[in-house]
């Protein structure tokens, strides 16, 4: 018995000789080598539709001052679009914090665009666009910023409940959800509805005021017919001497335009304003309510980090 050797077992093959194994490597060390596919975020298809969106706008910019029905077709597009990068994102998965920031700014700053616009040509009015330039900026500023640094980090048109009923009816709740009769069986698939609604109708009510601003004379009293031996002693700037006539040449480029654009009937714009003016009003309220709820948030917040440091010390 003492002269039977045992059996050598076979020695196990060790990683690099199991990828030379017949030439093949291992599977699952081929997948653990694998690098991970890298994505390019400015590339993605909701990103793209925002810089279209960009150059639309600013091709609306250029065209806004004598231009006003190229203006309107190019400032709607880019208004329009802003539904349809939302439908891209959840279409192939690339909602990300960059598109959602490139969205709100993108439509903060058209907008306000146009407003300046509307306090050029509406100077009485001035105080008032400037007024909602700074509620629009405030309130979405305050509402993101209170989003991200007292929320989970999630986008900021996710609000809960709890926080404001109403902000979460603006930002979270589908049109089927609140008119339709026939929501079980004809479900709208485009969540956020109502948020769009509201938007798309605010934006419309100042697209309106611009087209008014070239053919209502209640609203623009430069389109009033002018009187020649008034305008003779007319001071630059008075009704009858516009201070945009930059030219002094009738047949001009700027004064063929102006007249063509005199001719725009106001009846639509008219319609247009008086049918958005109160969802306009609405969207408004949402602003307020947006920056109160936000500034709030933020004071619970500051309350909460001065009980952790054992602030106010008593005495």
């Amino acid at each position: 018995m003492s002269g039977i050797r045992p059996r050598k077992q076979p020695m196990k093959a060790t990683d690099g000789e199991e990828r030379k194994l017949n030439g093949h490597a291992n599977p699952k060390s081929r997948a653990a080598a694998s690098p991970e596919p890298t994505e390019n975020i400015f590339l993605f298809w909701p990103n793209i539709i925002g810089y279209s969106r960009i150059v639309l706008a600013i091709a609306s910019l250029y065209y806004m001052p004598l231009h006003p029905r190229t203006c309107s077709a190019l400032y709607s597009v880019s208004c329009l679009l802003d539904a349809l990068d939302g439908v891209a994102a959840r279409q192939f998965n690339q909602s990300t914090r960059f598109g959602a920031v490139l969205d709100m700014v993108t439509d903060r700053c058209t907008t306000s665009c146009l407003l300046v616009f509307l306090s050029s040509a509406f100077p009485r009015w001035s105080l008032l666009f400037q007024a909602l330039i700074s509620l629009d900026f405030a309130s979405h500023y305050m509402h993101m910023y209170a989003t991200l640094a007292m929320g989970s980090g999630e986008s900021h048109k996710k609000v809960d409940q709890s926080r404001s009923r109403l902000l979460h009816l603006y930002y979270n709740n589908r049109v089927s959800e609140l008119y339709s009769p026939c929501r079980h069986r004809y479900p709208l698939t485009y969540p956020q509805a109502v948020l769009f609604v509201f938007c798309a109708l605010n934006e419309l009510f100042f697209i309106a005021l611009y087209l008014l601003s070239f053919s209502s004379p209640m609203l623009s009293p430069s389109l009033l017919p002018v009187n020649d031996k008034a305008a003779g002693t007319a001071q630059p700037g008075s009704p009858s001497h516009p201070s945009s006539m930059i030219f002094a040449t009738p047949g001009s480029a700027w004064a063929m335009e102006l007249a063509r654009a005199n001719k725009m009937e106001s009846f639509w714009p008219w319609v247009i304003a008086g049918v958005s003016s109160p969802v306009m009003l609405g969207k408004q309220v949402l602003n307020v309510v947006q920056l109160v709820k936000a500034s709030k948030w933020l004071a619970e917040g500051d309350l909460q980090a001065r009980r952790a440091q054992g602030l106010p010390k008593r005495s």
